[in-house]
């Protein structure tokens, strides 16, 4: 197949199909005719009117010589370094003073949905 298309973030389908015909180098046309659909369709693809599907989107990148694939993602977030974050907070919270007091200011949740009639 072609070289793959970097994907290092989520992208539109309008900015992979213009990924596409940019890196190819390619008119609008001659990538149309190549992906076997209309140059009007590959057009309204681009001006986000129509969305492509799967079979659709992996022929425009073949006519383009890339390929599309499906790879594990990575979390967006670093884990370890959220975990060392959540400690510092849980440490910060137990450091602020607390003063427990014998009743609660407010109803129970319970309580009030029950005087409106909702079940909790």
């Amino acid at each position: 197949m072609g070289k793959p298309l970097p994907l290092s973030q989520p992208r539109s389908t309008v900015s992979l199909i213009e990924g596409i015909q940019r890196q190819s180098g390619l008119s609008q046309a001659e990538l149309a005719r190549r992906a076997g659909i209309q140059r009007s369709v590959l057009n309204a693809y681009i001006r986000g009117s129509r969305e492509p599907g799967a079979e659709a989107l992996l022929r425009i990148a073949a006519a383009g010589g890339m390929e599309l694939r499906a790879e594990p993602r990575q979390p967006p977030v670093d884990q370890e370094r959220a975990s060392h974050i959540l400690v510092q907070v849980l440490e910060l919270a137990e450091a602020l003073p607390f003063r427990p007091r014998a009743e609660m200011q407010f109803p129970p949740l319970a309580e009030q949905l029950a005087k409106r009639g909702v079940a909790a």
